[in-house]
């Protein structure tokens, strides 16, 4: 990025750029977590002969996570500052990987389910802490632009995601006699280098940055966010997006495997990498530039209308046109989180470790969509599921067009 990373404190320019870049190689690393569950959720549907709506389970364990410890997170964060929050939410995301190895012996979906869940505790200790990190090093004027460029890197999680997954899971052969035991590889290596992340940030030095004084956090309530309209629209913007993009992501491969006759599960994963993936980390790339000349709330609503008009043509059935509109949306949907969530927080001041929470708290959206979606599938056809995220993208089109206003009640 052009501008220098640097916050004005005391008068004088202090240089945040080792820490910026630290923080946002984070965003990678949740990146990948969540795009594999994706290649979980069809590998589950085979090997254990599950419906649609109990695959579902795999992002409900994940997302119902966050809802779980975003509070605890956000506690955690006022008490001992974002340093050791991040610390914490890497052991806790490195041992939920680990915890995939004895699962695979186990050979019971339920295993799996509590590993994932450990995972999520630890990504919401990172989310929770790198979102707002990342939204005050440097001027409040570009935060959306800065936010979008680091979750470009979230984005390029997204794309290793389902390639890694999809080779190691679904490559023929793999598994042998124990066919849980594919699953396992990448998550022990992804563990190891979340470990090494972790004894980075444990050595290096990161400021604990705040824009407010102990004082004014002590005698923060939480009810006083109830008073800004556009936090409490932003948590359910934020619910209903991420509910929108979970669904999307869990039901890809399905999509594709059902509509393309010949595509296997592995092609479809490919796919979503290069295809749909590739698409979101372009999209996140190019939003930081875009956010230069366009108002991000005007940027953000006109994503979210162009993703209600391609999930129409989703539902449509139209063949390849139809899986080409689906993975188009990919590139619109890729700067809705980081923009919703820095709108969200706009001149909240003291209250913004809390609000931070809260709006991560919003992720449980994920958890509900895929079951919903799922359910809708197995009485009808999939494509009709696609009908949920479709009306996802109508609730974050209302927040880009009124609900960002900041006024206080």
């Amino acid at each position: 990025m052009k501008e220098k990373i640097k916050l004005i404190k005391n008068g004088q320019g202090v240089n945040y750029l080792v820490p910026f870049i630290l923080v946002t190689s984070l965003f990678f690393l949740w990146g990948f977590a969540h795009s594999i569950l994706d290649v979980l959720n069809k590998h589950f549907q085979e090997i254990l002969s599950m419906s649609k709506a109990e695959s579902g389970l795999v992002q409900f364990s994940v997302y119902f996570g966050y809802f779980v410890a975003a509070i605890p997170a956000g506690l955690f964060m006022h008490r001992f500052g974002y340093r050791k929050g991040i610390i914490f939410g890497l052991l806790l995301y490195a041992g939920g990987a680990f915890l995939f190895y004895p699962a695979t012996y186990i050979q019971s979906f339920w295993p799996f389910l509590a590993a994932l869940m450990i995972i999520a505790f630890g990504l919401t200790f990172l989310e929770t802490a790198a979102n707002p990190y990342v939204s005050v090093l440097g001027p409040k004027e570009s935060a959306e632009r800065r936010l979008n460029f680091s979750q470009s890197f979230n984005g390029l999680g997204w794309i290793f995601g389902p390639l890694i997954g999809g080779l190691l899971i679904f490559s023929p052969g793999s598994g042998g006699a124990n066919k849980f035991s594919s699953m396992a590889l990448p998550y022990i290596g992804i563990g190891c280098v979340v470990l090494m992340v972790g004894v980075l940030f444990y050595f290096i030095h990161l400021p604990e940055i705040t824009g407010s004084t102990r004082q004014e956090e002590k005698d923060v309530r939480i009810r006083q966010l109830f008073s800004h309209p556009h936090f409490i629209l932003a948590v359910v913007a934020q619910f209903f997006y991420v509910a929108a993009q979970t669904g999307v992501n869990s039901f890809f491969i399905n999509y594709v495997t059902e509509n393309i006759e010949g595509i296997t599960n592995l092609q479809a994963a490919q796919i979503l990498s290069f295809g749909g993936m590739g698409l979101f980390f372009a999209g996140r790339l190019s939003g930081s530039f875009f956010m230069r000349k366009f108002a991000p709330n005007k940027l953000l609503s006109t994503y979210a209308a162009i993703c209600v008009f391609l999930m129409l043509m989703v539902v449509a059935g139209l063949g390849w046109f139809s899986v080409t509109a689906l993975f188009v949306t990919y590139f619109f949907m890729s700067i809705m989180f980081p923009t919703i969530f820095v709108l969200g927080l706009k001149e909240l001041g003291p209250l913004t470790k809390k609000a931070s929470s809260f709006i991560v708290m919003s992720i449980v959206g994920g958890a509900l969509c895929p079951m919903l979606m799922g359910y809708i599938a197995d009485k009808s056809s999939m494509q009709w599921g696609f009908v949920v995220p479709l009306v996802c993208f109508g609730v974050v089109l209302y927040y880009g067009l009124s609900g960002f206003r900041v006024r206080k009640v």
